[in-house]
């Protein structure tokens, strides 16, 4: 594992040990003080790759995960992802250090805050570093998941939970079809590597599949980033509390879909569709949310607009800076709308950030974020209302600010469209410097708005919730240092343009430098009298009197509001689709299981017959079986007459001895089939079995046979005779067609060799397929804990010997027992079988046994225990939490997974080597029986926690 990998990690290890800081010596300090440490430390450590990145170097590193599909940790650091890497922890430092003086420790739930604020710090990161499309997949979901968790840290509030839902809705449904995107870049490549995928635009971009992929990936980025008509999710996030505002929702989150773009840039840059997508899509969200903005009351739905207006911005300029792969000769004046967006970038995080803090200050000091509400602060918050003049003035575009550059930047790169000659363009062309005017007018409009209606005019105490005065220092830190970069860069620009800008941008246009072309970015306050200038002073001009007039959009406001909208489409559209869905559900969901069965095995004939049928896979050659013998004669026929005793049973227990029977007939098969881990398996499994369906069954009435109808009657047996006939026709087709070579010789050769043991059965477990095993007890573990979790709720109104019948509470009755013989000899038993499963454990990865058989031996000990002296004595002997083992037991497994990536080979690999220890002599050692030791924790926890739940007793589930 590299220095970079860690970095990755940290976030995430720092989220795992945060609720350790719960602790009563710790609670009198802020726990934003014992992980501020972290982003800064990241911060310099991403800083300290400067020099290297500026001389156009690279840093990669790359951990195997699952190199045969390949997935693997693969992280690029070039100028790109520096860019975004040093947003990401530069504003995790200062929103962390702001949220500790706005964030009360002791009326809310800071550690949970700290815990989705470094989860989702640690998921971006992985997003803006990866070079793996499916890695960065995973990153890009738990961005998603980590910011749904905190914009609904107020759980309380139906906004926070409305707003929440709606954002990962929205993203996750584009991070599926990005998702799309990306494996059908693999199928055009043959590689998930983005760096691999580049190299090849040339196969891409003459690939059928070129066009959908991007159109797909586009879906992706438009959505996180905001992009029309995507951007309602955004306005409704703002219930999240304002560091998370600062940090998300204006220099990190919404920004991953622009950096996608950017990133992608070089495979889809060179064609029209790209190209009229982001700018017309861009252009088109730029104007119609710096409209809205302006007509907002709420100060932070009024940022939230100028956000998705923002992103527009940028999002329009990359479309046009990617022309500058399809023009030749001329391509480093359509890269100059690249190097504004990337400046823009970074400007809008330093100016929106501080806004944002601003915003939060208010709040807290005022108790409001209406507009209608505030007013004549300047005097009460002289600090506060120098930071909002500054990074409002930088905002609307006004010198000497940063954002005053990148805004005649922008005008400058949508002014160099008129010289653009392909891609149909030339009708159009126009627009796209009027519409980034207008948007740029709107845009000084709210930034005066924002300011001016907040900090001058009639003071209104009476409207307050609180005294307003100036906020503590702490809190003023943060967006103090904003706005400090904010004139810093404004006035020495350049000092960015060689460091962080350059590099950038042949990132992004990696083929600039290929071609041997070299370029400069130069940034400076005064060009001359330029259009851009005229286009400036009209701005100013135009947006002073549409602030002046601003009063006249409150109508306007009410007029839109009451017609058609896309908030009212989204919900609409959900509520019906729950509608919907709800009544096919109910169509089908009658509570009866019998029913449900039926549907699932007609389903399966209808499926499996129909493939097989389509395919002509219906093959019975019988040439290469075997004979039968008696003894497996003998054995079927018990089997059969078991398996058609059930149905007519009288009464549950002769059911149970019967589905018994089957199972131990199954296990004789694999006895004379010489499978003896299948055998220990199977006979395990179906004693554990037999004692879970009796505990069942204890909770059930008596039985009753329902009378069914004739036609009823017949569509059963004709379903189960479908399902016998269909399975073995299945089976018998399979054993009869060998269309690949056996990949038992495989196993059988390399079990010792590669796995160290001399059991196949267990090595294929524990080694060959242990990422199978693993998502196995995975499952297995969360179902234990469902069926805990299901029991405890029916149990906390019935238990202890008490039942609920028709809302009355009646005692059930209790038989005394006195099983001396059995008491007795199940205290020697219960050890003989433990110190076996023991055996089983240690023995299996050479002999028959293993972790699962031995987990399920250990449990059918306990079990045994169980009935001998009743799971309340049982809760005395054996003082164990069955669902912490579970934990254990899957933590085992899991980090011994994780440990190969410490020595840089793919997850889950095992080793294993002789030692010559004392008195023991030769031993030999594999950490696969670490893996096998997770194995057999889970499986006793999950055994155990399942009977013990359904057997209800108190001592179990409290």
């Amino acid at each position: 594992m590299s220095l970079l990998h860690a970095v990755i990690m940290a976030p995430f290890l720092i989220a795992a040990f945060i609720p350790l800081l719960r602790k009563k010596n710790m609670s009198r300090i802020h726990p934003g003080w014992f992980v501020l440490w972290l982003p800064v430390l990241l911060f310099l450590y991403f800083l300290s790759h400067i020099p290297a990145v500026n001389e156009v170097k690279s840093y990669s590193a790359a951990m195997l995960w699952m190199p045969s599909l390949d997935v693997d940790f693969s992280f690029y650091l070039d100028g790109l992802a520096l860019l975004f890497a040093l947003l990401i922890t530069g504003m995790g430092a200062l929103v962390v250090l702001y949220s500790i003086y706005y964030m009360d420790k002791d009326k809310e739930a800071v550690h949970r805050f700290y815990v989705f604020l470094f989860l989702f710090m640690g998921a971006m990161l992985g997003v803006v570093i990866s070079d793996n499309l499916m890695v960065l997949y995973g990153f890009w979901e738990l961005t998603s998941i980590s910011s749904f968790l905190l914009i609904s840290f107020w759980h309380m509030r139906e906004e926070a939970r409305y707003g929440a839902l709606k954002s990962m809705l929205i993203t996750v449904f584009g991070g599926l079809a990005m998702l799309t995107g990306f494996l059908m870049l693999y199928v055009m490549t043959g590689t998930f590597s983005i760096r691999g995928i580049i190299v090849q635009h040339g196969v891409v971009f003459d690939h059928p599949l070129f066009v959908p992929a991007l159109v797909l990936v586009l879906l992706g980025a438009f959505t996180k980033s905001a992009q029309f008509p995507f951007h309602i999710w955004l306005p409704d996030a703002m219930e999240a509390p304002t560091p998370v505002s600062a940090y998300l929702h204006s220099a990190t989150m919404v920004k991953a879909g622009i950096y996608l773009v950017a990133r992608l840039t070089p495979v889809f840059g060179a064609n029209g569709t790209w190209f009229w997508l982001l700018s017309a899509v861009g252009l088109f969200t730029m104007i119609f949310a710096s409209f809205r903005a302006i007509k907002q009351h709420d100060l932070k739905g009024m940022l939230a607009f100028s956000t998705i207006s923002q992103l527009g911005l940028i999002m329009s300029l990359l479309g046009v800076g990617s022309a500058g792969g399809a023009v030749a000769g001329n391509s480093m004046l359509y890269t100059a709308a690249t190097t504004a967006a990337i400046f823009h970038i970074i400007n809008h995080a330093i100016f929106k950030g501080s806004l944002f803090m601003v915003v939060g200050i208010v709040d807290h000091e005022t108790g409001t974020r209406d507009i209608r509400k505030l007013g004549g602060l300047m005097s009460l918050m002289p600090i506060t209302f120098t930071i909002a003049v500054i990074g409002a003035f930088s905002m609307a575009g006004i010198p000497p600010f940063n954002g005053f550059l990148s805004k005649e930047m922008f005008f400058t790169g949508m002014l160099n469209v008129w010289s653009l000659d392909i891609w149909n363009v030339q009708t159009f062309r126009i627009l796209f410097p009027i519409i980034a005017w207008i948007g740029s007018v709107f845009t000084f409009g709210y930034s005066m708005v924002l300011v001016f209606k907040t900090f001058t005019g009639k003071f209104k105490p009476d409207q307050l919730e609180k005294k307003p005065h100036e906020a503590p220092l702490g809190m003023l830190i943060s967006p103090v240092i904003l706005v400090a970069l904010a004139v810093t860069i404004g006035l020495y620009p350049n000092f960015l343009s060689h460091t962080l800008i350059a590099p950038a941008v042949a990132a992004v246009h990696p083929g600039l430098l290929a071609a041997g072309e070299h370029f400069e970015v130069h940034i400076s306050m005064w060009h001359g009298w330029t259009p851009e200038v005229f286009m400036t002073l009209g701005v100013i001009v135009a947006g002073v009197l549409l602030y002046v007039g601003y009063g006249k959009f409150r109508s306007i406001r009410e007029t839109w509001e009451r017609s058609f909208t896309l908030n009212r489409v989204y919900d609409l559209g959900l509520s019906g689709m729950e509608r919907s869905s709800r009544r096919l559900t109910d169509r089908y969901m009658n509570g009866s299981v019998r029913r449900y069965l039926m549907y699932i095995f007609v389903f399966l004939i209808a499926s499996l017959g129909g493939t097989m049928i389509a395919t002509q896979s219906f093959s019975l050659n019988m040439e290469n079986y075997s004979s039968v013998t008696l003894y497996e004669m003998v054995i079927v026929a018990v089997l059969a007459i078991s398996a058609l005793s059930v149905p007519f049973a009288s009464a549950r227990i002769p059911a149970i001895i019967m589905t018994g029977a089957v199972g131990y007939m199954v296990t004789l098969l694999f006895v004379i089939f010489r499978a003896p881990d299948l055998a220990l398996t199977q006979m395990i499994v179906e004693t554990v079995s037999v004692t879970l369906f009796l505990l069942c069954f204890y909770h059930l009435p008596k039985l009753k046979k329902e009378k069914n109808s004739q036609r009823f009657q017949l569509t059963r047996l004709m379903i189960s005779l479908g399902v016998g006939v269909m399975m073995t026709l299945i089976a018998l087709s399979a054993g009869g067609v060998k269309p690949f070579a056996s990949i038992a010789d495989y196993f059988l050769d390399n079990s010792y060799e590669l796995g160290g043991g001399n059991n196949v059965v267990n090595v294929i477990l524990v080694d060959f397929r242990g990422f199978d095993t693993m998502l196995e007890i995975t499952v297995l573990g969360i179902a234990a804990l469902s069926i805990f979790s299901m029991i405890r709720l029916s149990l906390a109104s019935d238990h202890l010997g008490v039942k609920l019948s028709y809302g009355k509470l009646e005692p059930r009755p209790v038989r005394k027992r006195n099983d001396v013989i059995f008491k007795t000899t199940s205290r020697v038993t219960v050890f003989l079988i433990l110190i076996y499963s023991l055996f089983l454990f240690l023995a299996g990865h050479n002999n028959p046994g293993g972790g699962f058989i031995g987990g399920l031996m250990t449990a059918s000990s306990l079990v045994l225990l169980a009935l001998a002296f009743g799971k309340g004595t049982m809760g005395n002997i054996v003082t164990v939490d069955f669902r912490k083992m579970i934990a254990v037991g899957l933590l085992i497994a899991y980090l011994t997974g994780l440990g190969s990536l410490l020595f840089n080979v793919p997850f889950l690999t095992h080793a294993f080597d002789h030692f010559h220890l004392p008195i023991l002599g030769d031993v030999e050692l594999a950490t696969a029986v670490l893996f096998d030791l997770g194995v057999y924790l889970t499986v006793v926890g999950v055994t155990m926690t399942i009977i013990l739940s359904i057997g209800g007793d108190k001592k179990s589930w409290n």
